[in-house]
Order: C-alpha cells, then structure tokens, then sequence
C-alpha cells in the first residue's frame, strides 16, 4: 500500500510572495458554525420555499452593520493586488482551498458576520443568517462542505460532499447552483472520488472515475462549465495514464486540477468585475439604476461573482448603484439569494416581480441590465435563466445596454448558434407550489422550462475575463479565447518559477 502519511500543508504550500487570504482582509470576526447535514439521495426535497412576498413600494435595503466595510476592503485589494500578481493568485487560490479557517474568516464570515437580523419585518418570526458566503468550502482534505442555497435566507445549512455521487446529487437537487460553482463542485466531487480510488486497481479505478464522471455530466445539461471543468479533470487522467498503478499520483494529479479550476474562477471573475464596471453608464446627478436577473453573486459563482460582481465593484468603487432585482420564478433566486447578498453587501436594491421589469425599463427606470450566462453559442447566443429573453426584448425595444457577464468557461465552441444548446425542463412543482403549498387546482399541468435562449443580436455586450466583447461575437469570442490561453501559460510560467524559487530556497535551506 502507498505512504499517505505526507502532510497536506507540503501539498499546497504558498509559493514566495503570497499573501494568505486572511491577511489581504484582515481580521475578522469568525462566524458561527452553520449546521451541516450529510445528503441522502432520496427522497426529492419538498417544494423549495419561497422568500417573504414583497411590500409595494419596497425602500432599498440597508447593509447590515459591518458587512459593508469589510466588503470594501475585500474588493477593492482582490481587484487589486491579487487579480493583478500571477504568484499572489496562485496564493489566494491554495490558501482559499488549503484552509477553511482563513476561508471562513476572509471569505465566509466579515466582520458581524456570526449575527443574526430578521427577515421578512419586525413581526414575520424568521430569522435569517447574515455574512457574506461562497458556495463551499473545505473542512478537511477530504470533505467539502456545500451551502444548501434551497435552505436561504432563512437558515445557513452545509452539506457534506464527500465523493462524486455527492456531488451529483447536490447538483441535481439544486443545492449548489449557478454554472460556474457547478463546474467548481463537480470537479472537486471527482477528485474527491479519486482520492477514494486510490488503492483500486487500474481497471476498477477507471470504470468508477468514468461513471462518475458521466454522472456528473447528466445532472444539469445547460451549463456547459459542468461538462468543462469534469472534461479537464478527465483529460488530466488520460495525460497519466488511465491505467497507471500509481493511484496516488491521479488523485493528486485530479485534485491539482480542481484547485486550478478554482483559481482560474477567483481570478477570472475579479477581471470580469473590473471589465463591467467600465462598460456601466455613469448618470451625472443620480446613482444608477441597474436591474439583475436571476443569481450571479459568489453564491453561484464561487469566490467572486460575474454580473453580481460587477454590481459590487461599482458599489466599492463608492459610485452610486441602485439594483432592481427580479425576483426570477418559479424558483425565486433573485428574491431568495440575490437580495439576500446585496443585502450582505450593503449594496441597495429593491425586489420586484418578474413582470414588473418592462414596466420599469419602458419608464426610463433602468439603466443597463445586467445577466450571467449557462452557456455561450460560438456565435453568442446566450442560454441563461428563463425569462432572459424577454428582457433583452424589452431592452432592445426602448434602448437600454443589455450586458452578459460570464467568464469564458461559458462558452461552447462546439455549439455554432442558439438552436444547438440543450435546455433542461424541470419539475412541475417548483411552478404548482410554494412553500409548500399548491397555487394552482389539483390536476393542473406545468411546463418548467429552466433556461431561454437570447439571440446574439439582443446582446449589447459580452463581459469576460478577457474584456468586453461587441458583435460580430464570432470573431470577438476567438480573439478573446486566445488571449486567455496566452495569459495563462503566462501565469503557469510565472508559479512554476515561483515554485522553483520556492524548492531552490529550501534546498539550499537545508
């Protein structure tokens, strides 16, 4: 049997010149341990609940105290210095993944974080957990705690993902959402399981990897970051031979690989945040208006956010922002977890009901909106949350900048145009109930289409890592695919000259 006994910290040592997250936010305040449930994979999860219904005339939200401060600072040095510096991001990204102490204290839980504030008025009897949170986090090498986001805003609850099935389970059920945290979730789920194939043999280590991975592809079909990042972990094991005795070496191999997946999103996504800010109109006398739909924060994207990141950047960069944020039925994540994170943010906003949008962008009340993105055709249509579509009609009706924001993992050069995305159809009761309770007459059918296609002529911009993309996209997404491949053999270079620093000076140490 293979030595295991190597200490994790050697594994995932910070290289010269890092700076550990903690110390980019400084110190905080750790929060409260949120309840952690191990998933079952049946029964179905109930009918998910809805956020309180909105009041007319709803005032934009205040910002919990301390959360705005310690926001700031988060953005501000992420943009930056991190963003900025190829060794300090690989030191973000190890330290982020090494240690859910410094993630719990810089990420998870600003400074106030471990309070509680009311939900739903002085009299509604919920209480709603406060604090700024990415999607998941690492308790031990071997277990990844998942935030139940079909649990907000009311309760905080983790899930431990331990394997791949987890993983698919979790991702199916709606637990973890948003594609990029899907593509991050998936791939650690099947480095997970390859640290648990370690001591199989080379055939049954291929057979339990493979159907894994499979599985992990099946349980969304949009989002083409799941398919992406499970492909790159897929790829790294054929490059070591799927057939290798060395089961320890695939599993670290499979494992360095989900982390740099997870890199790539902090990294990218801090770009894209700055890209989008500067593509935001800037009113003389007013803030400006900007309307979201659906949930793009660090809930859905990881560490950082796409279109919701852009929001935030513009609010730590001290320019007036105001967000109407649709409240996107039937599953309701704008209402449940777009504002629940502006509100974390200190960003104001206001929840209005998906059919209010047009109203308010045919008034003059909008002034860009913002959406992320499931998937980008080779010719930027764009699949995102049903109910896009009808936006960027309306935008494009009345004029207003209609931006996708989304990293360029979203793309899909194998999808020539719109017509060639897949769009899952979900269960009929997220539209016949909520909380709980049936809306519509015994008997009723539902069509539950999750996604919508909007045609790349509807499409002011494309926000990406790599700039502001403007049609013709086909060319746009080329270019700018291209320029990442050639930023990050660049950022490759500079850790492995970092790492070799790093050896060098432990060599000569010794």
């Amino acid at each position: 049997m293979a030595d295991r006994s190597k200490p994790e910290s050697k594994r995932r040592e910070l290289p010269p010149g890092s700076i550990p997250i903690g110390e980019l936010l400084g110190p905080a305040a750790e929060p409260e341990p949120a309840a952690v449930e191990t998933p079952a994979p049946e029964p179905e999860p109930a009918p998910f609940d809805a956020a309180p219904e909105p009041t007319p005339d709803a005032a934009p939200q205040p910002a919990p105290d301390g959360a705005d401060l310690a926001r700031r600072l988060f953005f501000r040095r992420f943009a930056g210095e991190v963003v900025q510096t190829a060794a300090t991001v690989v030191g973000a990204a190890a330290a982020l993944q090494r240690s859910s102490a410094e993630a719990a204290s810089a990420l998870l839980g600003p400074d106030g974080a471990a309070g509680m504030m009311t939900a739903g008025g002085p009299d509604a009897g919920i209480q709603a957990p406060t604090g700024f949170r990415t999607p998941f986090r690492f308790a031990s090498d071997d277990l990844l705690l998942v935030v139940d986001q079909r649990r907000l805003p009311e309760e905080l609850v983790e899930i431990e993902i331990r394997s791949a099935p987890d993983a698919t389970w979790a991702i199916r059920q709606m637990v973890v959402r948003g594609a990029p945290a899907i593509g991050q979730v998936a791939a650690f789920g099947l480095a997970l399981t390859a640290g648990i194939a370690r001591d199989m043999k080379p055939y049954a280590r291929r057979a339990t990897l493979l159907g894994a991975a499979k599985a992990l592809k099946n349980s969304r079909p949009t989002a083409v970051n799941l398919r992406w990042a499970v492909d790159r972990l897929l790829a790294r094991y054929d490059a070591w031979g799927e057939l290798s005795p060395d089961g320890d070496a695939i599993a670290d191999a499979l494992r360095d690989e989900a982390d740099q997946i997870a890199q790539e999103a902090t990294t990218d996504h801090g770009r894209l945040a700055d890209f989008g800010l500067a593509e935001l109109p800037v009113p003389a006398d007013r803030p400006v208006r900007l309307l979201t739909h659906c949930n793009t924060g660090p809930l859905a994207c990881g560490q950082f956010g796409t279109a919701l990141g852009v929001v935030q950047a513009a609010h730590n960069a001290e320019r007036p922002v105001h967000v109407w944020v649709d409240e996107t039925r039937p599953y309701l994540q704008g209402a449940r977890l777009t504002a629940w994170e502006l509100a974390q943010a200190g960003v104001p906003h206001t929840l209005i009901a998906d059919v209010a949008a047009a109203h308010l962008i045919a008034t003059g009340q909008v002034d860009a909106i913002l959406v992320g993105a499931d998937r980008i055709a080779a010719n930027g249509d764009t699949a995102n949350k049903i109910g896009t579509y009808a936006l960027a009609v309306v935008a494009a009706r009345h004029g207003v900048p209609f931006l996708v924001c989304a990293p360029l993992s979203s793309v899909d050069p194998e999808a020539p145009d719109g017509a060639a995305i897949p769009i899952e159809e979900r269960k009929a009761d997220e539209i016949l109930y909520v909380r709980g309770q049936a809306i519509a007459p015994p008997g009723t059918d539902a069509f539950n289409p999750a996604f919508d296609v909007t045609p790349a002529e509807l499409i002011t911009a494309i926000v990406t890592e790599e700039g502001a993309l403007r049609r013709p996209f086909g060319p746009a997404i080329e270019s700018a695919l291209e320029r990442s491949r050639v930023r990050r053999a660049a950022m490759a270079q500079a850790a492995a000259e970092a790492k070799w620093a790093a050896d060098e000076q432990a060599r000569i140490g010794a």
